[in-house]
């Protein structure tokens, strides 16, 4: 996974990856390492959203 990745970027790519499975434009052999990265974005997002959701109860908890 891109050292820099942000949530905006992983957001991005995993809707790239989605239309491209949804247009019927992902070949079989792709497919399955496709499906791997998007998984490893989806967990990379949500550790996100936890993460900043952590932060502002946090916040509001002062």
């Amino acid at each position: 996974m891109e050292k820099n990745l942000t949530y905006e970027k992983a957001i991005k790519r995993l809707e790239q990856i989605v239309a491209k499975i949804e247009n019927g434009e992902m070949d079989v052999d792709a497919l399955a390492s496709s499906l791997k990265e998007a998984k490893d974005l989806a967990e990379f997002c949500k550790e996100k959203l936890t993460k900043v959701e952590n932060e502002v109860k946090d916040c509001l908890n002062l």
